[in-house]
């Protein structure tokens, strides 16, 4: 082991290179995950003539695949069909379709959780469907689904290093480069993104405990208030 030669300015600076990219890879990710998750998610849960059903069968048909499949498709497959990425977009685009059909899943199975009693209660007040769903169900569900939504964005988090199979310069393919130069720097290098993937998802976990102890807290001040008017 050679940590001081590992960790010269020259190969952290790679490093911190590689970095930056899984972080960018992974700010696009979540965005189109979110929306494109957020839009599946309620059209399952609206049930929704024909289409929901053939929704259904895609996205339990994406869930069930590996993503490094679904990396090789968008990298190698997809310019057989007349659609070119490079490898920053097609890394994007493969993480977007795994985990917007898992964050449907969360959001769907977040709005079932909400008591049919509640909906019944908007549509009877003069609220459309939609209106119900935007200003009654969604506000409480979200309280609920968030935890689990920042977890599964701490995997996206690590399924980034997937990438490194198309040769995308995140930070894993960039440590690889480093410890193939000299093998006394593998070690050094596995401690190092070891500590950098540490930092970046304890702080989500964190967070995402902090999402739960706030939902917990504002339920409890609620149902005290409920008892209190009683």
């Amino acid at each position: 082991m050679d940590f001081a030669g590992a960790l010269q300015w020259m190969n952290i600076q790679f490093l911190l290179n590689g970095l930056w990219i899984t972080l960018q890879v992974t700010f696009y990710a979540i965005i189109f995950s979110l929306i494109l998750g957020g839009i599946f998610g309620i059209i399952r849960f609206m049930e929704l003539p024909f289409f929901s059903k053939i929704l259904g069968f895609v996205i339990d048909v994406i869930r069930n695949l590996p993503l490094l499949l679904i990396i090789f498709f968008t990298y190698f497959a997809l310019p057989q069909l007349g659609i070119r990425l490079n490898i920053f977009w097609a890394a994007v685009t493969a993480l977007m379709i795994f985990e917007s059909a898992m964050i449907s899943e969360i959001i769907r199975g977040g709005l079932n959780s909400i008591p049919r009693g509640q909906a019944e209660a908007g549509i009877s007040t003069g609220l459309t469907r939609v209106q119900t769903l935007v200003y009654i169900q969604l506000p409480q569900a979200v309280r609920a689904m968030a935890p689990s939504i920042v977890s599964q964005l701490i995997a996206l988090i690590k399924d980034t290093s997937l990438a490194t199979i198309i040769s995308l310069p995140e930070l894993t393919h960039n440590a690889k480069i480093i410890y193939n130069q000299n093998t006394n720097y593998v070690i050094p290098m596995f401690v190092v993104m070891t500590l950098l993937y540490w930092i970046i998802c304890y702080s989500l976990s964190q967070f995402s405990k902090y999402l739960a102890n706030r939902g917990s807290a504002k339920a409890t001040r609620k149902d005290g208030a409920l008892l209190q008017q009683k």
